[in-house]
């Protein structure tokens, strides 16, 4: 007598941006059948959509994410590049204005990816549909989970036509963004209200899209002017990023009272605030010299908030939430990406270890995620608690402490390029936290700067000639 052929495993992914296309990549082999729910319809070339705004802002891809995505997707570095993405060595290729001065440029640590976000997700998103377990239904709307606080079956859905239906799964992703639905989804049932925490600068940003000098449109390093915390007043800063056909996209922001706001954020004034509002002028006269492409990118969709799902005493077998849907960081730091990689590079080794359906695998999954989630958390909010108005309570005993000591790091980091490493370490992803208490590296912090501070950007004559400031 033949066996009965098991029943196909099917995983429905909520969310068709860069976490969701990742984690539906993830789920193609452990899952028979993956299907992709975005509520919008996606181009199929790179291009602007109505559900991701903050596409027309700068992003970047630390290198702890881009390894990740590289396990996920063999291949999709020299693809993203062949597309027009540049590979910039940390902090080789980086001019940086800290909080305590200008960083060196030292030899290479670790990397980013820059692209335009239009790029990176229609590149990825092309290598994840041409795996034929990967569907993608568009124009749909996630509703509410079905099944009960034990289990989730699956998903009830809306068509832009408005019928509804219901997709049964073996496990959904939930990784629809800022906007998710999760908690309540999850009260609905019968789960208590997830544990949240929320630190809002008030921070807004302004973009736009230039055309690079012509002589500047190849290697020319990315410029960042970073705000100072301490010195109590609103905390304005500056991105430049070189990506694609030689354009410049060119972010700035300010938090609550210094704002680039519309009013003062089109035509001139935009490199007007560059100019005169950061601690240091180069932004803005790089932007002089640069040739306007788009009009000017504005939004206040900025706040760091984490849910603690990890921490909820049940939890549905079933499902899952990533990414933006699980915890959103201020932009400025650039590490929502690397994050949403990260975790659906763990959502895989977790259903290839365990099988789609284990019992507990959601909650081993939160659990996972918790950690890399964990990492770019501390590295936000350390900085930002120091901002008037982010926190109900102003910043705790331990975060006064640990900012101390990451201040005292960041110093030594400008005159010591060990210790610079062992930071790159951390903000790219790549390692933890931890590595900043080893013996070696606190003794580091305790000397300080083994090189005098720079008196000015590191920029090369040759540079500054390219850029047409010399």
């Amino acid at each position: 007598m033949s066996e009965r052929p098991s029943p196909a495993r099917t995983a429905v992914v909520l969310g068709g941006s860069h976490t969701g296309m990742l984690a539906a990549r993830a789920l193609a082999g452990p899952a028979d059948r993956v299907v992709v729910v975005e509520r919008d319809a996606l181009p199929s070339t790179p291009g602007p959509r109505r559900g991701l705004p903050q596409a027309r802002h700068a992003h970047m891809l630390w290198s702890g994410g881009v390894r990740a995505m590289e396990e996920l997707l063999p291949g999709i570095t020299a693809a993203l590049l062949d597309a027009g993405a540049r590979r910039a060595p940390v902090t080789t290729d980086m001019v940086v204005l800290s909080p305590h001065g200008w960083f060196r440029r030292w030899p290479e640590s670790h990397h980013v990816v820059l692209a335009g976000r239009d790029l990176l997700d229609a590149t990825v998103r092309r290598a994840v549909l041409a795996d034929e377990r990967v569907e993608l239904l568009q124009n749909t709307e996630a509703l509410r989970l079905t099944g009960d606080a034990t289990a989730v079956t699956g998903v009830r859905v809306r068509e832009r036509g408005g019928r509804e239906r219901d997709l049964a799964a073996d496990l959904v992703v939930d990784a629809t963004g800022r906007g998710s639905g999760a908690p309540r989804w999850l009260t609905d049932l019968g789960l208590p209200a997830p544990e949240q925490r929320r630190v809002d600068t008030g921070l807004a940003y302004a973009s736009r899209l230039h055309l690079a000098p012509e002589h500047a449109r190849g290697g020319f390093p990315v410029i960042n002017i970073q705000p100072d915390p301490r010195d109590g007043g609103p905390g304005r800063a500056g991105f430049l990023l070189p990506i694609e056909d030689g354009r410049w996209i060119v972010t700035l922001s300010g938090t609550r009272g210094g704002e680039p706001g519309p009013a003062n954020a089109s035509g001139d004034d935009f490199v007007r605030f560059a100019r005169e509002q950061l601690r240091h002028p180069l932004l803005g006269q790089l932007l002089a010299q640069a040739e306007p492409l788009s009009d000017v990118a504005f939004t206040r969709a900025t706040v760091n908030r984490r849910y603690f799902y990890e921490r909820m005493p049940t939890w549905p077998d079933r499902f899952t939430v990533l990414g933006d849907a699980l915890a959103a960081f201020n932009p400025a730091y650039g590490h929502g990406l690397a994050v949403g990689a990260q975790s659906a590079l763990l959502l895989r080794q977790l259903t290839q270890r365990h099988g789609l359906t284990a019992r507990s695998l959601s909650r081993r999954v939160q659990k996972a995620v918790a950690r890399p989630v964990a990492a770019a958390w501390d590295l936000a909010t350390s900085q930002d608690v120091f901002y008037p108005g982010a926190t109900e309570n102003g910043p705790s005993v331990r975060d006064r402490l640990a900012a101390a000591y990451v201040s005292r790091l960041m110093h030594t980091a400008t005159g010591n390029g060990r210790i610079a490493r062992r930071v790159t370490d951390v903000t790219s992803l790549e390692r933890r936290a931890e590595v900043l208490l080893t013996p070696s590296v606190l003794l580091g912090a305790v000397l300080g700067p083994l090189r005098p501070s720079l008196t000015g950007p590191p920029l090369t004559g040759e540079e500054l000639k390219r850029a047409g400031l010399e």
